[in-house]
């Protein structure tokens, strides 16, 4: 059974950057070809994809984001992290982190982390 487990800084001020990361158990990050995603919703509104890291470490970044995001993954502690930049208080949301096989559905979920950006 795969688990993923999101941890982030929960009620954080506008700053440079954000980080989030995922720890997953039960199945390692680097098994083909499984793509590692992040999803947030923002507060009434729907999910958003952010980005991706697949099995062989590439990385793939939601063009609505602008360049924002950056993935990245420790594979000695079957990890992976999100960076935000220029995060403001638009950056709200419910984050989590999500496992697919290829392009295919999602079949595992973290449970979220709130992440509230208010000065």
């Amino acid at each position: 059974q795969v688990q993923l487990q999101e941890s982030g800084p929960g009620l954080v001020k506008p700053s440079p950057t954000l980080s989030l990361t995922c720890t997953v158990s039960g199945g390692s990050i680097t098994t083909n070809y499984y793509y590692w995603r992040w999803i947030r919703q923002p507060p009434g509104n729907g999910l958003e994809w952010m980005g991706a890291i697949a099995y062989s470490g590439s990385t793939y970044n939601s063009p609505s984001l602008k360049s924002r995001t950056s993935i990245s993954r420790d594979t000695s502690k079957n990890q992976f992290t999100l960076q935000l930049s220029s995060v403001t208080p638009e950056d709200t949301a419910v984050y989590y982190c999500a496992r697919s096989l290829g392009s295919y559905e999602y079949d595992y979920w973290g449970q979220g982390t709130q992440v509230t950006v208010s000065s």
